[in-house]
């Protein structure tokens, strides 16, 4: 959610520059292996081991204050935080979303925006001596055409944050201070940490420790089963497949052969994932990896969090095999629902990315995400010819 809130910088959607163009990974690797015979399930690692709501309460703002205080009371504040910036809290934007933030915390002070985009509205922020984090949706985000979509999608996260506060999950997350259902408002303790990449598709990828941590993050939230269930399945695999079919970034051999991974998957119990589990969402704290965003949190078939950190690791082999090796341990099964996510979600990332006016270091990792998903389809068309 603020993976910006170390730095106060926007993260932006630009794609960089790949470390070595030329070898397709960090200096020192040597290029993708080309040819490989993907019908041989050791083949798969190429590529860096590629394998085959809650009832919203009414809020009183005593009770709020109080609340919040009680629960961030002995914190210490985050230097960062006392950077006041007059200029950004002056927009119009943001006075409206400071106005809707004091009503559920008439404590808070704010300090400094972090983002101010198109959609939400960050701003960095003290209750008492507590650092907090307040995301509301931007006004902007209420007139367009998605407005529904933005909204549902943040009282999706409003629930989980909830759910989280009755059922502790077993990874780090911002702890919940305060939120208004109706006015799109979430307050939440600001951890200290730093993202673990600022670029969606990072340039230079994590260390090798860090990659472990992470993985061993998310992994832990895919194995949890929480005794509620209010996180629904966000993903409509039919659906998906059949839309970027229509568009052509899908053949008819490709939907095909993803309905029929997907018909031999139907029985698998699906995994509890983030949903959207880039690195820019993930702080590194201290006390491990901190994650953020939980807006399409939900119910998916196996693998789908390790096939987000798959297409955007381009230019770390060795993450993509431990991520390939994980995706493969659950058995044949869990392999297939791994390929069914990954070609999905090459798919939105080539959907994203590639559009008019896109200069050249967006172009190279344009060809990646193309020579990532042809790699996709042959190990899916392996996987069919297997079954």
């Amino acid at each position: 959610m603020y993976s910006s809130a170390t730095s106060g910088t926007a993260q932006t959607r630009t794609a960089l520059r790949p470390p070595n163009a030329a070898q397709g990974g960090r200096p020192g690797q040597g290029p993708a292996p080309r040819g490989a015979d993907l019908r041989d399930p050791r083949a798969l690692a190429g590529r860096g081991g590629l394998v085959g709501q809650l009832p919203a309460r009414p809020t009183d703002p005593i009770t709020a204050r109080t609340g919040a205080e009680r629960l961030l009371r002995g914190r210490h504040i985050d230097p960062s935080v006392d950077r006041v910036d007059p200029a950004t809290l002056q927009t119009p934007a943001v006075r409206a979303a400071v106005a809707n933030i004091s009503r559920i915390c008439p404590a808070f002070l704010p300090r400094q925006v972090l983002r101010e985009g198109s959609q939400h509205i960050l701003i960095a922020g003290t209750i008492g001596r507590a650092p907090v984090v307040a995301k509301c949706v931007a006004p902007q985000a209420l007139r367009s055409e998605q407005h529904i979509q933005v909204v549902e999608r943040f009282h999706h996260e409003v629930a989980v944050y909830r759910a989280f506060v009755r059922h502790r999950p077993p990874v780090r997350l911002p702890r919940l201070v305060a939120a208004d259902h109706d006015r799109c408002v979430l307050v939440l303790e600001r951890v200290p940490g730093r993202p673990a990449s600022r670029e969606r598709h990072p340039v230079n990828a994590p260390t090798p420790g860090e990659v472990r941590a992470v993985l061993g993050a998310v992994r832990t939230l895919n194995l949890w089963r929480p005794p509620t269930d209010v996180f629904g399945k966000p993903l409509d695999y039919q659906l998906e497949i059949a839309r970027f079919h229509s568009v052509g970034q899908l053949t008819d051999r490709d939907a095909g052969d993803l309905r029929q991974l997907l018909h031999g998957v139907q029985h698998t119990p699906w995994q509890l994932c983030h949903g959207d589990a880039l690195l820019g969402n993930m702080l590194l704290a201290p006390s491990g990896p901190v994650l953020l965003d939980w807006e399409q949190a939900g119910w998916y078939l196996p693998g789908y969090d390790l096939a987000v950190l798959w297409s955007v690791l381009s230019g770390d082999t060795a993450a993509r095999r431990q991520i390939s090796q994980l995706a493969q341990s659950g058995g044949t099964v869990a392999r297939d629902a791994f390929l069914v996510n990954l070609v999905l979600v090459l798919m939105r990332e080539i959907r994203l990315h590639d559009v008019p006016g896109a200069g050249e270091e967006q172009r190279i990792m344009i060809r990646r995400l193309y020579d990532d998903a042809a790699l996709a389809r042959r190990a899916v068309r392996a996987a069919v010819g297997t079954r």
